[in-house]
């Protein structure tokens, strides 16, 4: 079976990984995905370029560790997250994150799930550059809260830490 998570520099085909996620099963229903691109202009200012690091190993495990918890809660077959790492310009694609299950409601609620767990936990930090200069950008009040829904807390953008996956 191909890996789940991934990180890397290069873009992804969406079509094929979606295509791959499903492979030759017939028990599968849907197929849930996000796409998430790079922002050029958010509400504090102008992005030329966003540049994402991460800590190699640690980053995977957590992602991982992020699936088993929505197979835990959602009935799902197949999973997987891209992420991008490096040097990413506006308008490109920075993640992927893909559910395969039996039935449309599990496959949009754990993509979901993923996503917001991804946003908070996932130990990424980004830099934007900007008109104005670089900044690390810091996670969200907004973030924490779409995590709270599902019954786990966090507290990146309450600390004044950022984290997470910041504002991808």
């Amino acid at each position: 079976m191909p890996s789940r998570v991934r990180i890397q520099e290069a873009d992804f085909d969406v079509g094929a990984e979606l295509a791959a996620l499903q492979g030759d099963r017939t028990d599968v229903g849907a197929v849930a995905s996000f796409v998430g691109c790079v922002r050029g202009h958010t509400r504090e200012d102008d992005v030329s370029v966003l540049t994402l690091e991460h800590y190699p190993g640690m980053t995977e495990r957590s992602i991982a560790a992020m699936i088993v918890e929505a197979e835990a809660r959602f009935a799902v077959q197949a999973a997987l997250v891209i992420h991008r790492v490096g040097r990413l310009l506006p308008g490109e694609r920075i993640v992927l994150v893909a559910v395969a299950s039996s039935h449309r409601r599990d496959a949009f609620q754990a993509c979901e799930f993923l996503m917001d767990y991804l946003k908070t936990h996932a130990p990424f930090w980004k830099k934007a550059s900007t008109p104005q200069g670089e900044r690390w950008v810091d996670a969200r009040v907004d973030d924490d809260a779409a995590l709270a829904r599902w019954g786990l807390a966090s507290a990146n953008a309450a600390d004044g830490q950022g984290g997470g996956s910041g504002g991808g």
